[in-house]
């Protein structure tokens, strides 16, 4: 499964319809899921809170929040984006 929101990041940094048919076959394979929307106001209030002062983002808030609404945890290698939401366990996937 993948969040709907990494799809659209996935999506949003294509750089031409190749790049972006190849993203699309790759993850056509997967269910998309997205948040319950108790989880998508909880996301609304952080971000409200966090965005100027912490810089958080509007598509890395809602991607934190699915993962919370799962019981899972985050494996990004952004830990930065997400540390202004205390409930989200973000963990880097491997070292670089």
């Amino acid at each position: 499964m993948i969040s709907g929101y990494v799809m659209m990041e996935l999506i949003q940094g294509c750089k031409n319809k190749i790049e972006m048919g190849k993203v699309q076959r790759e993850l056509a394979a997967y269910r998309v899921i997205w948040p319950a929307p108790n989880y998508c106001d909880d996301a609304l209030t952080v971000f409200t809170k966090h965005h100027l002062s912490h810089g958080a983002g509007l598509l890395d808030t809602l991607i934190g929040y699915t993962a919370i609404s799962l019981t899972i945890p985050l494996y990004t290698f952004n830990k930065k984006h997400y540390r202004f939401i205390p409930e989200l366990q973000a963990i880097q996937p491997y070292e670089r």
